[in-house]
């Protein structure tokens, strides 16, 4: 009776450790369709990457730099021009 039993375990652990191979197949094609899909749809949601942001982030901040800067100095020339010379 110890043989029958024992071979039924035996068994029993086999289709146990099957199903929990399937079980983790499953899953790895289900998170792979899951990640598809949210790539598609981020797609054609026309988003930006973190990288190209950055980019255009660092432009703008250069151009408002350079904008103050100018700014500064068409002050500096219009002050000039509005006080008058001395003779």
């Amino acid at each position: 009776m110890t043989t029958t039993s024992s071979r039924f375990f035996d068994e029993l652990a086999k289709l146990m450790t099957n199903a929990t191979g399937a079980a983790q197949g499953l899953r790895k094609e289900v998170d792979t369709m899951v990640q598809a899909q949210v790539e598609r749809v981020l797609n054609n949601l026309e988003l930006v990457k973190r990288e190209e942001l950055d980019v255009v982030r660092d432009m703008a901040q250069k151009a408002r730099e350079e904008n103050d800067r100018l700014a500064a100095r068409l002050a500096e020339v219009e002050s000039r021009l509005q006080t008058p010379a001395p003779m």
